[in-house]
């Protein structure tokens, strides 16, 4: 996400999207910052790039102040859209990390 107002040639990373392929078994996922404490990413190198000028950003920093209950329906709506509705059941938030498995 491009940000000007911390200067020329500024990007902020706000999601990613992992995939791990492990004996024949494929795991995928996808991570939104929502509102995290920006602080606990001072240690992380975003996708191997040190360049001071690319930083982490979430909704909330970006003053868009939305639950989880929120993203998991915008989630779920656009994911409809796309591939329709049977893929997903009521007990597994699309946004939520407490379905995450080890």
């Amino acid at each position: 996400m491009r940000r000007p107002e911390k200067g020329e040639g500024f990007e902020d990373k706000i999601a990613a999207i992992g995939i791990r392929v492990r004996k024949w078994i494929t795991l995928h996922g996808i991570a939104l910052n929502v509102e995290p404490d920006l602080a606990h990413f001072s240690g992380i190198v975003p996708c191997g790039v040190s360049d001071t000028r690319y930083g982490v950003t979430s909704l909330a920093d970006l003053g868009l102040p939305v639950s989880m209950a929120e993203v998991d329906m915008m989630l779920r709506r656009e994911f409809e859209t796309l591939f329709g509705a049977g893929g997903l059941s009521e007990n597994h938030a699309v946004g939520s990390t407490a379905n995450a498995g080890p």
